[in-house]
């Protein structure tokens, strides 16, 4: 019986980035939740972000677990999102925005180092 072989464990900032995208993803589906409470026309600019960067951390996050030969390209993506995101709660400010932004910059920060190494 032969023996699969077995995955090499994902590197300290390969697990450091997937964390980054998971708490991201996390902090923008709680403020997507508090601007649908909020309403208004002025927050779909926003929501529109929020969702972009959600499904996108999520999704990196998905692709550097699975090693996807993708990844790196979906990092640079992913940090893009994240930077739209960033941008626009900050164009509407208050701690829930302000926190949203602030894991959206750290978000980008590791995925664009991360895109630029070999996973």
């Amino acid at each position: 019986m032969t023996q699969q072989p077995t995955m090499e464990p994902m590197s300290r900032e390969t697990q450091d980035c997937v964390a980054a995208c998971m708490s991201c993803h996390s902090v923008c589906e709680e403020t997507m939740s508090s601007c649908l409470q909020a309403g208004g026309e002025a927050r779909m600019p926003i929501m529109r972000a929020l969702i972009d960067c959600s499904e996108m951390t999520r999704m990196c996050a998905d692709m550097m677990m699975r090693r996807s030969p993708l990844a790196n390209e979906m990092c640079m993506m992913c940090a893009q999102a994240c930077d739209m995101c960033a941008e626009a709660c900050m164009s509407m400010p208050d701690d829930g925005m302000t926190r949203c932004a602030e894991s959206c910059r750290r978000c980008s920060e590791m995925c664009r180092a991360m895109a630029g190494s070999t996973m």
